[in-house]
């Protein structure tokens, strides 16, 4: 039985038996403990497709066919209950806000169109080494002095100020305003 159970994986025929051989079983066994036709339809189909990863593990001294069959299809049930639980939270979360009405909606694209340049400010940033950004960050964003950064990343205030030179050059050659970064 155990050589029969390793085989079902790349055996489509052997698969084919097995399946046809329990799946009213495991159908038997997730209709006992979910009310709705199409979920214990999904999860017979993923109960089957976990089989196929891990029928290596069917260990025939430990129990039947039917018996390992069951603790896949538990488990499979486990996992569903625990993502629509998730699921659930999520939507009572999401649901527990209010709606955007036109004129919310209207003020958020006129921020975010204003924070275009920030945007891409920031991606230009992320492609600068760590140290420069660090200190572009610090300087510009943060509004720390160039001592003061440099006494946060642990460096020395000229090392500072040629890092923030560094960056400003790097971000210089952008096709977009750099307001309070170049300066």
């Amino acid at each position: 039985m155990r050589r029969q159970q390793a085989k079902i994986a790349p055996d489509f025929a052997a698969f084919e038996a097995f399946y046809r051989r329990h799946v009213d079983a495991v159908t038997r066994f997730l209709a006992r403990r979910v009310d709705d036709p199409h979920t214990v339809a999904d999860l017979v189909a993923e109960v089957f497709m976990a089989v196929l990863d891990s029928a290596h593990t069917y260990r025939p001294k430990l129990g039947s066919e039917v018996a390992w069959l069951y603790g896949v299809a538990r488990n499979t049930l486990s996992a569903e209950r625990r993502r629509a639980f998730r699921e659930s939270q999520l939507t009572a979360r999401a649901s527990g806000r209010r709606q955007l009405n036109e004129d919310d909606i209207a003020r958020l694209e006129e921020r975010i169109d204003a924070a275009r340049h920030s945007r891409q400010a920031l991606q230009a940033m992320a492609g600068l080494p760590d140290g420069e950004r660090a200190m572009l960050e610090l300087v510009v964003i943060d509004q720390l002095s160039v001592t003061e950064a440099a006494a946060v990343l642990g460096i020395q205030p000229g090392a500072a100020k040629v890092r923030l030179h560094r960056a400003r050059r790097a971000l210089k050659a952008l096709p977009f305003s750099m307001e309070g970064i170049s300066g």
